[in-house]
């Protein structure tokens, strides 16, 4: 797989601020939108709608909207598992049992995540998910994301290779977001899919 040399991560910096410019000029009902066509889409994805747990996440701001695919895979009788961030960026998980199940939380000088209310089940609970939604800002040709910097899911995708799990690995994005090429360094992993508001984009094949 070809990687890109020293100026990745600078790259890769540049490219974050052009794609969360273009973000942050998204209306309400431009998100919103979005949202409900991302997770009919999603859904169209038998690694989710089959799955028995699922690793999420509770989108924020402009982000592709995550709150009608947790409902509707929770609906379904999927094992929903989210983050809580730790201090170290790494993530714990917690079980999703619908919208009442979420607490506000801020971190620090960082934005302010909802996250669940419930028991953490510790940092290894990824490794029992089918599948992992993964946030980001891009995803290219090779199904190499483009995240948001902050190396919390570079973790755990380090965990779940360190164990040998396999799940299904999804990034999701508006149609925009789905390029030609993003920057890559040695560390990062590609992923299986991609679901955008217009479709599904499979990279290679997917853990059965």
């Amino acid at each position: 797989m070809s990687r890109l040399g020293p100026g990745a991560e600078s790259d890769k910096r540049l490219l974050r601020r052009e794609f969360l410019t273009v973000r942050s000029g998204l209306t309400a009902g431009d998100v919103r939108k979005a949202e409900a066509a991302l997770a009919a889409r999603a859904l169209e994805l038998p690694e989710l709608a089959h799955a028995r747990t699922v690793a999420a996440y509770v989108s924020v701001g402009s982000e592709p909207g995550t709150r009608a695919l947790l409902d509707a895979l929770h609906a379904l009788g999927v094992r929903v598992l989210l983050p809580a961030l730790l201090a170290d960026n790494d993530l714990d998980w917690g079980a999703y049992d619908g919208e009442g199940s979420l607490v506000r939380v801020q971190h620090g000088g960082k934005m302010v995540l909802l996250e669940p209310a419930g028991d953490r089940l510790g940092p290894d609970a990824v490794l029992t998910a089918d599948a992992v939604l993964l946030p980001g800002l891009a995803v290219d040709a090779r199904g190499m994301r483009l995240g948001r910097g902050g190396g919390s899911y570079d973790r755990v995708l380090a965990r779940l290779e360190r164990a040998g799990a396999d799940p299904a690995l999804v990034v999701l994005l508006y149609d925009s977001e789905a390029v030609d090429r993003v920057p890559a360094e040695p560390h990062d992993r590609p992923v299986h899919a991609a679901v955008t508001p217009s479709g599904v984009h499979r990279f290679r094949s997917a853990p059965t």
